[in-house]
């Protein structure tokens, strides 16, 4: 009997007509393999298209620079945006790091913002108490906004657009997770002053790495490349003016993504039916709730991974043995370059009977998550200020992440679903 591969929670998956080494073979062959080059400049065109692009039939007019990472795009948004040093950034706790982590880079600070039950993405009205409240303790406001489309949710955007408008700050969103997610048949990324998107290896499309941040406008568009490029004047020598960056993205890796840009559409399109596949066998199962977008037609999540939250009642097999040992490995295929530690317990982790899930399905060959841990939870930004109801840190407790990518079959869904069931003790 064949053994049984793992299940990841979303693994690249290539062209079947090999479009992604036709372009990688363009760039070899013509010695284009460094930053910048036709690929890049076509590869930007083509995320353009699509980010411009309404459900409606009408266009936009928005520019996208490639970069070598969304986290390099996040960074140069907020610089775009004039963040600085003492300056202060409004971004949604519910997040991964690299919504933040940049806002420290540029000697700004954080401030924290919890999310709202339905999108699990930023709380509208704790958004707006919390820029009211910055301006009374600091007298000024915050320099942006970063809400996230967790897991590619969109979020409360005509509120969070509402609102900044309100109070003139630019928003920048962070669609990393969200590429193809819609509001209202728009993309996401397209609200905003700034877009960031991301094409990490595990993402909607992938680059091996990279990112892209898109622009309201050509201007924009022109300093965030001149800001990627290391901030080069124009002379006959090297002069700079401002500190700049070496960000840009590799031609022989928008090679790939030109290649990638063929099965886009078909990758979210699997992504959503395997949400629906996963609420189908899903929906008997006591005590798991499967996450799923608002009632409100405007929602148009890709679905990027499924997520679900497991009832604190609900035992699962092994569960007394939660915790007891120290990790040896990171989550996130990070092994090799993380720091060991000396407990395995926090004070904010998942309940143990999430963790005993997550051991459970790695023994039937299924990779399950945590869902993020909250930002302002974390060591590193215990000083940060925070405007919390108690939202993220219960999804938290409570939350997993199920395999979603284009190379996760039907039957590999049932099976998952299969093993769900297994690992939970029954009452009968």
């Amino acid at each position: 009997m064949e053994e049984r591969k793992t299940i990841y929670l979303c693994l690249a998956h290539m062209s079947e007509d090999g479009m992604e080494q036709k372009y990688i073979k363009e760039a070899f062959d013509t010695n284009w393999v460094v930053p910048m080059g036709p690929n890049v400049n076509a590869f930007e065109q083509n995320l353009a298209d699509f980010a411009n692009g309404n459900a409606d039939g009408s266009k936009l007019d928005r520019k996208v620079v490639c970069l070598s990472a969304g986290t390099a795009a996040v960074h140069l948004a907020l610089l775009a945006c004039g963040v600085g040093r003492g300056d202060e950034v409004i971004v949604q706790s519910f997040t991964f790091c690299a919504s933040s982590h940049p806002i420290i880079y540029l000697g700004a600070t954080p401030v924290f913002v919890d999310s709202e039950p339905e999108t699990w993405n930023m709380d509208p009205e704790l958004l707006e108490k919390a820029i009211i409240d910055r301006k009374e303790k600091t007298g000024k406001y915050p320099k942006a906004i970063v809400p996230v489309a967790l897991y590619g949710m969109p979020y409360q955007i005509d509120r969070i657009m509402e609102i900044a408008n309100k109070y003139g700050i630019p928003v920048m969103e962070d669609a990393a997770e969200g590429m193809g997610s819609r509001f209202n048949g728009q993309v996401l990324g397209t609200f905003g002053k700034f877009g960031v998107l991301s094409f990490n290896g595990n993402k909607m499309i992938t680059t091996s790495g990279g990112g892209a941040l898109i622009c309201h406008n050509a201007e924009d568009a022109n300093t965030v490349m001149w800001y990627a490029t290391q901030a080069r004047d124009a002379y006959p020598y090297y002069e700079h003016t401002a500190i700049g960056y070496n960000y840009r993205m590799s031609n022989v890796c928008a090679g790939i993504g030109r290649g990638q840009m063929t099965v886009l559409d078909a990758h979210i399109a699997h992504h959503k039916h395997v949400q629906e596949l996963y609420k189908e066998l899903l929906k008997d199962v006591k005590g798991i709730t499967l996450h799923e977008q608002p009632a409100d037609p405007r929602y148009d999540s890709n679905f990027w991974l499924c997520a679900a939250t497991i009832d604190p009642a609900v035992r699962i097999k092994g569960q007394e043995n939660a915790y007891k040992e120290v990790i040896k490995t990171a989550v996130g295929g990070a092994t090799g370059v993380i720091r060991t530690v000396d407990s395995p317990i926090t004070d904010c982790q998942p309940n143990e009977n999430v963790e005993a899930l997550r051991v459970f399905m790695l023994r039937k060959k299924v990779e399950c998550r945590p869902v993020w841990k909250p930002m302002h939870k974390q060591p590193v930004y215990a000083e940060a200020p925070a405007y919390i109801n108690g939202v993220s840190e219960e999804i938290f407790k409570e939350g997993v992440c199920l395999p979603a990518g284009p190379m996760v079959t039907d039957d590999d869904v049932r099976y998952i679903v299969d093993c769900i069931k297994e690992a939970i003790i029954s009452d009968n």
